[in-house]
């Protein structure tokens, strides 16, 4: 049986020491204070004098080690004890190749795939249990929004393509009605009413309006807050 142990940290690894501090005062705000989480680095140590953990690199495994609750890049803030594994260190060492090989540093996403992620399938291969909810509350939140938005903007670009089918067959509809009638003269009500040519026209506007610029852009930056 040995000690599995998280280390976490403070992310302030920003050139500019203001972003730190702000980081540093949210976490302090949301966690500390609330207790809902923050942004948080972590690392997993078992056997050895190494903590292990995963991170971006454009070539090769995005796993990397340092000695334990050391790492330069961050703020260290505790460590955590997730319990004991069964695993011998030659099982430990087998579970870490596998991982190295697996998690590739362009394969990094800060929300989907991020250091946080490797440590808990680290832990679950080891048999502990995984992080406290806090230290990736927030990159799941905001994966989990990412997604809404995204399953929606479908959802609308979906709705507008088949609002545009509808109105095709409308105007074939209506131009067909119109074609195979027979003229009439025109009464005060009629010309009050519109031909069929204007009442698509005014169909194909009216539509149109609703069911564009609703749709956000997946793309575009988000807006600026003051």
């Amino acid at each position: 049986m040995q000690a599995v142990v998280a280390h976490v940290y403070d992310v302030t690894n920003s050139p500019s020491a203001k972003t730190n501090n702000t980081v540093t005062r949210i976490n302090c705000i949301f966690k500390d204070c609330i207790g809902l989480g923050g942004i948080f680095h972590s690392a997993i140590q078992v056997y050895g004098a190494h903590e292990w953990s995963f991170g971006y690199r454009e070539r090769g495994s995005g796993v990397f080690h340092c000695s334990p609750g050391q790492n330069q890049c961050y703020t260290y803030r505790q460590s955590i004890v997730l319990g004991e594994t069964h695993c011998s260190q030659y099982e430990v060492n087998k579970i870490l190749r596998e991982l190295i090989r697996a998690w590739t540093g362009d394969s990094y996403d800060p929300l989907a795939k991020n250091c946080n992620h490797f440590s808990d399938a680290f832990c679950e291969k080891l048999g502990v249990r995984k992080l406290p909810g806090w230290v990736n509350r927030f990159a799941n939140t905001g994966n989990s929004a990412m997604g809404i938005t995204q399953s929606t903007a479908s959802r609308l670009r979906q709705a507008k393509a088949e609002i545009g089918s509808a109105i095709k067959v409308a105007s074939r509809f209506i131009s067909g009605r119109a074609s195979n009638s027979p003229r009439k003269p025109k009464s005060q009500s009629n010309r009050n009413q519109g031909s069929p040519h204007d009442m698509t026209s005014r169909l194909k506007h009216m539509i149109s309006f609703c069911s564009t610029s609703q749709i956000p852009d997946e793309t575009a930056d988000p807006p600026k807050s003051s």
